[in-house]
């Protein structure tokens, strides 16, 4: 009887022995001395970063041959898709429907239409010439439960510094209103604008304007063509000193340009006011 039980026994010692070894080799198995977030040892000189990045390229590099041969696979079972399509712009009729921003048609009849009174004869534009200055043309606000479309057309008449405003129903082709209005200067026209520089140019203060050109690109300035501009009305209620040929501005017509090298540098012509009703170019600061 204690033979069998000290067999029995050592049975189950060298049982529990074999439980221990198998999971000592399965922990073996599964933590090897060098994993994938280990670094093998590396001679010296070598750099962490650079084994890094070299793994990583590898690694980018099999799975971008992976997914190029994948897509070689795909594009050789379809087809080549389409090129590109611009669908081309809805042609613009003569009129416009409801709120529609006003056709290329409808803003030179407008204007012609506004242009008719026999007093746009004695008016003036900007370079002197006969009509007012035409500043621009926009829809105008429907009136309530009406839903014909006007335009509302602006002028500035030179000859009396007066803003001209005019509205025209373009389905009748009458003016159904006219205002003038002095002291009111809506924002500069690039025909204005122009003609401010054409008024630069031929002042003795255009002088330093057209040295600069000259050092900035070898050549003499002759015209306007030659610069790019831009720019707006000059308003005294913004400026800590107003000089005294400048204090009408409001009530005239006055601008500043900004100017550059088309292409080019930059000329500094902020300094410069041009009042367009006494065609005047004075300087500031």
């Amino acid at each position: 009887m204690y033979e069998i039980a000290r067999r029995h026994l050592g049975k189950v010692v060298a049982g529990a022995a074999m439980a221990v070894t198998g999971t000592a080799v399965a922990v073996a198995i599964s933590l090897p001395g060098v994993s994938g977030a280990e670094s093998p040892p590396r001679a010296a000189g070598d750099s962490t970063l650079a084994g890094t990045a070299g793994g990583a390229g590898a690694s980018a590099e099999a799975d971008g041959a992976g997914a190029a041969e994948s897509g070689a696979g795909a594009q050789a079972q379809g087809t080549a898709p389409p090129p590109a399509t611009v669908a081309p712009a809805a042609a613009e009729g003569e009129k416009g429907v409801g709120s529609d921003p006003l056709t290329d048609d409808e803003l030179a009849r407008a204007e012609t239409l506004a242009l008719t009174p026999s007093g746009a004869a004695a008016q003036q534009n900007v370079e002197g010439g006969r009509g007012p200055q035409h500043l621009g043309t926009g829809l105008a606000d429907p009136l309530p439960g009406d839903g014909t479309r006007r335009a509302e057309v602006r002028f500035y008449d030179y000859g009396r510094d007066e803003l001209i405003t005019r509205t025209v129903n373009l389905t009748t082709g009458k003016v159904e209103r006219s205002a003038a209005q002095r002291g009111v200067q809506p924002s500069a026209h690039p025909e204005e604008l122009r003609e401010a520089l054409e008024l630069i140019l031929a002042s003795p203060l255009g002088k330093g304007v057209k040295e600069d050109y000259k050092d900035a690109t070898g050549k003499e300035l002759t015209s306007t063509g030659q610069l790019w501009f831009n720019g707006d009305l000059y308003r005294t209620y913004r400026e800590a000193n107003v000089p005294a040929p400048l204090t009408r501005c409001g009530e005239h017509r006055c601008v500043r340009l900004v100017t550059k090298v088309l292409n080019g540098a930059w000329i500094d012509t902020r300094d410069l006011i041009v009042d367009l009703s006494a065609r005047t170019v004075t300087r500031v600061g």
